[in-house]
C-alpha cells in the first residue's frame, strides 16, 4: 500500500478526479489555499473525493479564482473498515471533538441516537460533516464517513442490521476482563457498531433493549468512569486492536 504523504496539504474536492482534468475552485476554497495554507500558483496539493483515490494537483488560475490541475494518482481508493459509531450527542465543542476523533479512529459512519438522558436535542448536520471532512484531510483518510440523521435509540435498534456486531460500552455491569479478547471471541458478523451512551448513562429499559439485540458484546472500558467523548476514543481504539487485519 502506498504511504501517506503528510508533508503536502490535502484537500477534499467533491468532484470527479482524473489525470489531466482541471477543476475550478469556488471563493471559499481559493481563500483557503491562498490565505490559510499560504499557497500560490504553481504549488502542489493532494486532493481526494472519497471515491477516486488521491491525486497530486498543481494550483493555477487567478488569486480570486484558483484552479486545480490534476496530475498523477498517488493512492488508489481504499475500502474503509465497516465501523458505525453510534453515540448520544454531546454539546458544542465536545461534539466537534468526538466527530473528528471517531473519523481519525476509523469510523465509516456516524449515527447519533437520542436516549432518555441525552442533553442535546438538535444537531447541526452541516457542521458535523465539515468536521468529518477536516479530520479526513488532516489524517490521510481517503473516504468520507457518512453522517446520519439523529434517531431515537429505540428506532435505531429496531431498524439496524442484526448481522452486525453491536459493541455495547456498558459503564455499569459489563464483566471485567481483557476487552480485546472479548471482541475477538465475538461470533461471525458483517460489520461493527460501537454504542456509546450519554453522560447520564442508559436507562434500565434502554440497557435491556440493547442487550436483546442478536449479536452483542458487552464491553468494559476499565475501572474508571470515562466521559462520553473519552469513552468513544477508547472503544474505537479497542476495535482497531481487535479487528486490525493481520
Amino acid at each position: 500500500m502506498p504511504r501517506v504523504d503528510f508533508r503536502k496539504p490535502r484537500l477534499f474536492i467533491d468532484q470527479p478526479l482524473s489525470s489531466g482534468s482541471v477543476i475550478d475552485l469556488d471563493h471559499g476554497r481559493t481563500n483557503y489555499l491562498g490565505n490559510v495554507l499560504r499557497l500560490a500558483s504553481g504549488d502542489s496539493v493532494l486532493v481526494f473525493n472519497g471515491r477516486d483515490g488521491e491525486w497530486e494537483a498543481s494550483i493555477g488560475g487567478k488569486r480570486k479564482a484558483a484552479t486545480l490541475h490534476i496530475g498523477a494518482q498517488t493512492r488508489p481508493q481504499e475500502q474503509p473498515a465497516d465501523i458505525g459509531y453510534v453515540f448520544a450527542p454531546l454539546k458544542h465543542a465536545r461534539l466537534d471533538y468526538i466527530v473528528q476523533k471517531a473519523v481519525e479512529m476509523g469510523a465509516s459512519a456516524l449515527l447519533p441516537v437520542i436516549t432518555q438522558h441525552t442533553q442535546v436535542g438538535r444537531l447541526n448536520g452541516e457542521r458535523m460533516r465539515a468536521n468529518v471532512i477536516e479530520a479526513a484531510e488532516q489524517c490521510g483518510i481517503l473516504t468520507i464517513a457518512g453522517v446520519a440523521e439523529p434517531l431515537p435509540l429505540a428506532r435505531y435498534l429496531a431498524g439496524r442490521d442484526g448481522h452486525r456486531l453491536l459493541v455495547f460500552c456498558d459503564e455499569d455491569d459489563a464483566p471485567a476482563g481483557d476487552p480485546v479478547e472479548a471482541l475477538r471471541a465475538a461470533p461471525p458478523h458483517r460489520g461493527v457498531d460501537v454504542l456509546i451512551g450519554p453522560e447520564g448513562g442508559f436507562a434500565d429499559g434502554e440497557r435491556q433493549a440493547v442487550l436483546a439485540q442478536p449479536l452483542v458484546v458487552r464491553l468494559s472500558l476499565g475501572p474508571r468512569i470515562l466521559r462520553a467523548d473519552t469513552a468513544g476514543v477508547a472503544a474505537l481504539a479497542l476495535i482497531e486492536a481487535a479487528f486490525r487485519p493481520a
